[in-house]
Protein backbone atom coordinates (compact mmCIF):
# COMPACT_ATOMS: atom_id res chain seq x y z
CA UNK A 1 0.00 0.00 0.00
CA UNK A 2 1.77 3.54 -1.10
CA UNK A 3 1.77 6.35 1.50
CA UNK A 4 -1.07 8.13 0.25
CA UNK A 5 -3.28 5.41 0.56
CA UNK A 6 -2.08 4.28 3.99
CA UNK A 7 -3.03 8.60 4.83
CA UNK A 8 -6.54 8.48 3.46
CA UNK A 9 -7.40 5.50 5.13
CA UNK A 10 -5.95 6.17 8.61
CA UNK A 11 -8.12 9.67 7.83
CA UNK A 12 -10.87 8.21 6.97
CA UNK A 13 -11.06 5.54 10.06
CA UNK A 14 -11.26 8.99 11.75
CA UNK A 15 -14.76 9.82 10.68
CA UNK A 16 -17.93 8.26 12.42
CA UNK A 17 -18.88 4.46 11.35
CA UNK A 18 -21.83 5.70 9.13
CA UNK A 19 -19.64 8.06 7.13
CA UNK A 20 -16.72 5.33 6.72
CA UNK A 21 -19.26 2.64 5.66
CA UNK A 22 -20.54 5.47 2.83
CA UNK A 23 -16.82 6.30 2.39
CA UNK A 24 -16.35 2.18 1.97
CA UNK A 25 -19.21 1.92 -0.50
CA UNK A 26 -18.13 4.70 -2.74
CA UNK A 27 -14.96 3.37 -3.53
CA UNK A 28 -15.47 -0.17 -3.99
CA UNK A 29 -18.71 1.61 -6.68
CA UNK A 30 -15.76 3.49 -8.00
CA UNK A 31 -13.59 1.05 -8.56
CA UNK A 32 -16.12 -1.58 -10.18
CA UNK A 33 -16.90 1.42 -12.53
CA UNK A 34 -13.16 1.66 -13.77
CA UNK A 35 -13.23 -2.41 -14.21
CA UNK A 36 -16.31 -1.93 -16.32
CA UNK A 37 -14.83 0.85 -18.28
CA UNK A 38 -11.31 -1.06 -18.61
CA UNK A 39 -13.47 -3.94 -19.96
CA UNK A 40 -15.37 -1.63 -22.56
CA UNK A 41 -12.42 0.49 -23.51
CA UNK A 42 -10.42 -3.05 -24.28
CA UNK A 43 -12.98 -4.30 -26.27
CA UNK A 44 -13.52 -1.40 -28.42
CA UNK A 45 -10.21 -1.07 -29.98
CA UNK A 46 -11.32 -2.27 -33.48
CA UNK A 47 -14.31 0.48 -33.43
CA UNK A 48 -12.33 2.94 -32.21
CA UNK A 49 -9.85 2.70 -34.47
CA UNK A 50 -12.35 2.47 -37.33
CA UNK A 51 -13.90 5.65 -36.14
CA UNK A 52 -9.70 7.18 -35.93
CA UNK A 53 -9.64 6.22 -39.82
CA UNK A 54 -13.18 7.84 -40.80
CA UNK A 55 -11.92 10.90 -39.26
CA UNK A 56 -8.33 11.09 -40.60
CA UNK A 57 -10.17 10.36 -43.82
CA UNK A 58 -12.61 13.23 -43.18
CA UNK A 59 -9.57 15.54 -42.46
CA UNK A 60 -7.15 14.51 -45.36
CA UNK A 61 -10.18 15.68 -47.71
CA UNK A 62 -10.90 18.55 -46.39
CA UNK A 63 -14.65 17.94 -44.77
CA UNK A 64 -13.19 19.00 -40.87
CA UNK A 65 -13.19 22.46 -39.64
CA UNK A 66 -10.74 23.40 -36.92
CA UNK A 67 -12.49 24.30 -33.49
Amino acid sequence: MTKSLEQAFAEAAKLPDAEQDAFAQFLLAELKSEERWARAFASSQDELAKLAQEALADYRAGRTQPF
